[in-house]
């Protein structure tokens, strides 16, 4: 038989039996929708946290500080070197960080791979304020080359030389503002001290509004222009090696391999500094999740596995009831490799027809949950959709359950490809 000719006569036969066909599709619709279910999940929750990340910082640099080689703290006194030069660090009192200066940011620039190096400035202002209304407090990321999910407007630009900033949606009623709309483009006032603790005040265009997320703070986003102007502010009287260090460094790179990320983490930390990704630090956070899902998908796994037993008990039993069917197909010239291949399609088929209408079904059935909590109970949490369905994983438990079902076909079709044409002729 050609393999047309097989595969029609496969889906011919999968429907003789419809109750059992049907029971057998039912068990592996179960299998299919948790499948999907829990892959929706974990690309919903994925895509979310690359949102997340997309909005606190870039993807392709590092935050880079210098390594403290000192000891354990405990280990008693260190001997005072006059070359190395601290800064009070948040955490337990007391501690404190390595600074950076301009040769270290040569140093780091100099790794292959670094395409760039911009030294962190702590930006702290006192309050912002729009028109006549009242001040607020906020904070400045500190840092650049985020893409924040906007609710308004555009987002900032380094290479304008007027001075922006991105505008938290918290911020718009209680500076006065009647909606996001009517924030773009309005002038604020940032209120910055400096050294001797005398008030400055910088003005900045609002280019966008920010939605709230999951890692946002009440800190405001500026560009370059903007932000320039507010550390020249701040350091106004400060002594010149004062406003030349910095605790840590932004060093971008444009390679996207893991390899290559690693061997450039690793001549950083022989060069005496530490290096982390925005991934690096949201990582444990990841695994977990994907550990969630590694389980939820197991048990999906282990339906499926069963839904096979199902396949196996349902052709075997097709092949008892077409004994003598298959006796005059070999006796008219229909070869084993023939027989085995029309019963391994038919259970490919029974696992497609399952796979198929599972995955359907909880596609619809999850886009209108992940619709209902977006508009309900995660509505703080723009853009999040806590199930979404991509074409690929999709796709992969279809032919996951396709390959279990083949699998659990090849018994029944390999007792079918054995049999004797005359004792299955004079089969009862």
């Amino acid at each position: 038989m050609k393999p047309l000719e097989i595969l029609k006569t496969a889906i011919a036969n999968s429907f003789r039996s419809k109750l059992r066909t049907t029971l057998t599709v039912l068990a592996i619709f179960v299998g299919a929708f948790t499948l999907t279910i829990t892959n929706g999940l974990g690309t919903g929750i994925s895509n979310y946290i690359d949102l997340q990340l997309a909005a606190v910082g870039p993807g392709n640099a590092f935050t880079v500080s210098k390594t403290d080689t000192s000891g354990n703290p405990g280990t008693g006194p260190k001997k005072y070197d006059p070359t190395i030069k601290r800064v009070a660090a948040s955490g337990r009192p007391g501690s404190s960080q390595l600074t950076l200066d301009q040769s270290d940011l040569d140093k780091i620039g100099a790794v292959p791979g670094i395409t760039g190096v911009a030294p962190v400035t702590r930006i702290n202002p006192e309050y912002i304020q729009w028109s006549t209304h009242d001040k607020y407090q906020l904070s400045v990321s500190a840092l650049a080359g985020a893409q924040p999910q906007l609710a308004s407007g555009t987002n900032l630009d380094d290479t304008n030389s007027q001075a922006q900033l991105l505008l938290p949606v918290g911020y718009i009623a209680p500076l006065g503002f009647s909606d996001n709309n009517q924030a773009i483009g309005q002038v604020v006032t940032i209120g910055i001290t400096d050294a001797t603790g005398t008030m400055h005040t910088v003005a900045g265009s609002v280019a966008g509004v920010e939605q709230d997320s999951l890692l946002s703070s009440s800190g405001i986003a500026v560009n370059k222009s903007l932000s320039a102007a507010l550390s020249q502010a701040q350091a106004t009287g400060a002594v010149a090696a004062v406003a030349s260090t910095w605790t840590d460094a932004t060093a971008s790179f444009a390679s996207s391999s893991s390899a290559q990320v690693s061997d450039m983490k690793s001549k950083l930390s022989a060069a005496g500094y530490t290096a982390q990704t925005l991934d690096d630090r949201i990582g444990t956070v990841k695994t977990v999740i994907s550990g969630i899902i590694g389980v939820l998908d197991a048990f999906a796994v282990i339906a499926l596995l069963a839904a096979g037993f199902g396949i196996v008990n349902t052709l075997l039993m097709s092949v008892q009831e077409r004994t003598r069917e298959i006796g005059l197909m070999k006796a008219m010239g229909m070869g084993s490799g023939s027989v085995f291949a029309l019963f391994s399609t038919e259970a490919a088929f029974i696992g497609l027809l399952g796979s198929v209408i599972g995955s359907a079904a909880a596609i619809g059935l999850g886009t209108a949950v992940s619709g209902a909590l977006a508009r309900g109970p995660l509505s703080d949490l723009a853009g999040l959709r806590i199930l979404a369905f991509a074409p690929g994983p999709v796709g992969a438990v279809v032919l996951l359950v396709m390959v279990i079902a083949f699998i659990a076909g090849t018994l029944p079709a390999w007792r079918a490809a054995r049999q004797n044409p005359i004792d299955s002729l004079r089969y009862e």
